[in-house]
């Protein structure tokens, strides 16, 4: 696959954008690849998606943030078999006849924690969200077979438990509370937004214990923070970041992502992130 003569034109969508760091990790891939490309931040939402992708058929491609991991399989004319499986998507390919929806996130998740050799053997989820979803599908390819997803509303689980049927991974969903004994997995994933796992870093986490919080903007965390003092390994959302850029930058240009290049920028712009 070569990459696209000439310039050319990307953005990650979502709102609220403006704090993104997508920017910082494309337009450094970018530089290293020698590519006279631009990649900015568009605020969008679910009701402006369609004009927005209208106004730019020409574009190379797009991460989508939230609230958008759901909307662009609806937008989108062909869906890839693993955004499929997962039901969300981040990234928007360019088609003959619109767009393709894929997803990068797992592929971020598994290098994220590939990176601190995590290989759990029990598995609590923290929401249930597309990020959620996309965690579950990491799970398999990590060999994991079940896992607990802890909600605080368990009458919106129907996305998760529907990736878990497709993936033939088995699920649990319990109520997400600060003595939830799911708490004591190997392995437990926040996909909470920011502070809503805060009143679980009460838990007295154990050295044996991996935390991977997708957030990463405070780094770290109150319950990353709380984890690493008690000796638990922790893995930031800096690194699902950065690898699933990485793949999204490989997607859209043809060319092998210059991770070393795209980490020391991410780590310039938000030092102390975790990576």
């Amino acid at each position: 696959m070569t990459t696209p003569a000439g310039p050319r034109r990307a953005a990650v969508l979502g709102r609220p954008v403006a704090h993104s760091l997508s920017p910082v990790l494309h337009r450094a891939a970018y530089a290293d690849l020698g590519l006279d490309w631009t990649y900015e931040a568009i605020d969008c939402g679910e009701d402006d998606l369609a004009a927005v992708l209208a106004a730019r058929a020409g574009w190379a491609g797009f991460s989508c943030t939230m609230p958008l991991k759901h909307a662009i399989l609806e937008v989108a004319v062909e869906v890839a078999p693993l955004a499929a499986a997962v039901g969300s998507a981040n990234t928007l390919l360019p088609h003959p006849a619109g767009w393709l929806a894929d997803n990068t996130d797992v592929a971020g998740m598994v290098a994220a924690l590939a990176e601190h050799a995590v290989a759990p053997r029990s598995v609590t989820i923290l929401g249930a969200g597309g990020t959620a979803q996309a965690m579950l599908a990491a799970l398999v390819a990590l060999g994991v077979e079940s896992a607990v997803v802890l909600v605080r509303d368990p009458a919106r689980t129907s996305g998760v438990r529907a990736t878990a049927d497709r993936l033939g991974l088995t699920v649990t969903v319990r109520p997400l509370e600060p003595g939830a004994s799911a708490l004591g997995a190997d392995l437990v994933v926040s996909t909470l937004p920011r502070g809503a796992a805060d009143p679980l870093a009460r838990w007295e986490w154990r050295p044996d214990q991996t935390v991977f919080d997708v957030v990463y903007d405070p780094w770290p965390t109150a319950l990353a923070g709380a984890a690493s003092a008690r000796g638990a390994r922790v893995v930031s959302g800096a690194l699902m970041l950065l690898h699933q850029a990485a793949v999204q930058v490989s997607l859209m240009t043809g060319r092998e992502a210059p991770v070393d290049s795209m980490r020391a920028a991410l780590d310039a712009a938000a030092p102390g992130s975790g990576l």
